[in-house]
């Protein structure tokens, strides 16, 4: 892997070096948004996270499989080690300084929580200016604009990363924070995980504390919602006025989604995605809100086989 020379990072921290993000940027663009910018002959990168890419994708896309930027099947959430991030930006050639676009297959809103995720990934490890395209591919397509097919391989970068905690909070500090009462915990899964009655890879139940704020609110007829709604739902929620938020789900997939709107549209101060969330939460044996009995516990386990067998 390549890496830069002291001299081209010491160009790049002198004053005045940093390029502008392109007029018209904002995190989450429209598909109109994106076309008036390659139309104007901005270089911006896409990266395609989800779908069939060789089937169709945006005209000089990148694709970038999500799975490449998720951890184990016991606990996908987890953070991975910095230099597996820094070879998947390399090979599909992010730069630090480049507009880039991570746009997912727009299927339903639960698969842009892969693009979150990505655009929280990348945000950590040192990009500069990132955005999401709402709607995905899909909105793309129905919108009537230029459409590729087949493989594309990238022209490789000499990314260098270097994380930063300021959108993540680990395990241990998520456990002191529920102890301390000075965070606000926010359960992005649907009302029946917050409830306890549904459940995956964790125990069934939520973390001591969480209030639920599903990510589901966040979207209206599948788009993700401008920037105003986003403030208006944070300020219902008390947000605002929150020394640190905290965004959880199972695996750091839909808690994403709640940590874009919350941290890049509504501009909460310190919104913190868990990525981790209850997958490993509950490995480590802590307490839990709304977790069921053994004997209710029992019944709804056998209920779910009865409706999975069936």
């Amino acid at each position: 892997m390549l890496r830069k020379t002291a001299l081209t990072l010491t160009l790049a921290t002198l004053p005045g070096m940093a390029l502008a993000a392109p007029d018209g940027w904002q995190p989450l663009l429209s598909p109109a948004d994106l076309s008036a910018l390659l139309d104007r002959g901005e270089d911006i990168h896409i990266i395609r996270v989800t779908g069939d890419f060789a089937a169709g994708h945006i005209p000089g896309a990148v694709f970038s499989p999500y799975e490449k930027w998720r951890a184990g099947p016991t606990n996908p959430g987890a953070v991975l080690p910095e230099l597996e991030y820094e070879a998947e930006a390399v090979r599909v050639g992010v730069t630090a300084e480049r507009p880039t676009v991570i746009v997912h297959d727009g299927d339903s809103p639960s698969d842009m929580g892969a693009a979150a995720r990505v655009y929280w990934t990348l945000k950590s490890l040192g990009v500069e200016d990132l955005a999401l395209l709402n709607g995905g591919f899909q909105a793309w397509a129905k919108a009537g604009l230029p459409t590729a097919t087949g493989e594309v391989t990238p022209t490789e970068s000499d990314f260098y990363a270097e994380w930063r905690d300021d959108w993540y909070i680990p395990t241990g500090e998520v456990a002191a924070l529920v102890e301390s009462g000075e965070a606000t915990l926010l359960d992005s899964r649907p009302e029946g995980f917050f409830q306890g009655i549904a459940w995956s890879i964790a125990r069934p139940g939520t973390i001591r504390s969480a209030e639920n704020l599903q990510f589901s609110q966040f979207f209206e007829n599948g788009l993700m919602v401008a920037p105003e709604r986003a403030r208006a739902i944070a300020e219902a929620q008390g947000l605002q006025e929150s020394p640190i938020t905290v965004s959880f789900c199972n695996t750091g997939h839909w808690a994403a989604l709640n940590w874009f709107a919350l941290s890049e549209l509504a501009e909460v101060p310190n919104t913190r995605l868990y990525a981790e969330s209850m997958a490993e939460y509950t490995i480590h044996g802590h307490p839990l809100d709304n977790e069921p009995g053994r004997a209710e516990y029992v019944w709804l386990s056998t209920k779910r086989w009865v409706a999975e067998l069936f």
